[in-house]
């Protein structure tokens, strides 16, 4: 490789790197070609982009990027590596471990996600739990949605129990009157027998 071609692929993987949340660096060595094609095939679709690199030429670009001090992941940079660039920080876990169901590679060597450097591939499973930004936001919007629900329906059923209310005391109020008619005749008779003498 001429330094001059050196040089663009480090500016490739520099424009891959730039404003990246989500860098895995996964060995996927040993993966013959119609198991590495199905491996970015899968990646393709959950929007992961897959580029095998030299690890001479990730550092350097890695150490050109500003804003994020990737030295912690330098370590792991040995033998084949490929970049996985994503945006949902557990797409490029989840997708190596389902490919490691039949294969035993490709093997996680590091990952920068959420601002947090994950070196060997026993990271692996607790990078495919993190919680999607995605998910995230879903579980926030049920826990706001929990006590506004209690509310709503809270609120459909206090007419209900108003007007039940209100049907127990309506006949209550009935017999009260109807008790009292009888009573008003005969304050009547009393006031009227005065007035007679």
């Amino acid at each position: 490789m001429t330094k001059d071609q050196k040089v663009v692929a480090i500016q490739e993987i520099k424009d891959l790197l730039q404003d990246a949340k989500v860098v895995y660096v996964a060995d996927l060595e040993g993966l013959n070609a119609a198991k590495s094609s199905d491996f970015r095939r899968q990646a393709f679709k959950q929007n992961i982009k897959v580029k095998v690199v030299k690890n001479t030429l990730l550092q350097k670009a890695m150490e050109q990027m500003e804003g994020v001090d990737y030295s912690e992941m330098f370590q792991s940079f040995k033998g084949n590596s490929a970049i996985m660039i994503s945006e949902t920080a557990n797409a490029p876990a989840k997708l190596i471990q389902g490919f490691r169901k039949k294969e035993e590679k490709p093997a996680l060597k590091s990952a920068f996600v959420q601002e947090t450097f994950y070196v060997g591939d026993n990271n692996l499973d607790m990078l495919a739990n993190i919680k999607s930004r995605e998910e995230m936001i879903g579980e926030i919007i049920g826990l706001l949605q929990s006590p506004i629900q209690r509310v709503v329906s809270a609120l459909q059923n206090k007419p209900e129990t108003v007007e039940a209310k209100a049907e127990e005391a309506v006949p209550a109020v009935e017999e009260t009157p109807a008790a009292e008619a009888p009573e008003a005749p005969a304050a009547e008779s009393t006031d009227e027998t005065p007035a007679a003498e």
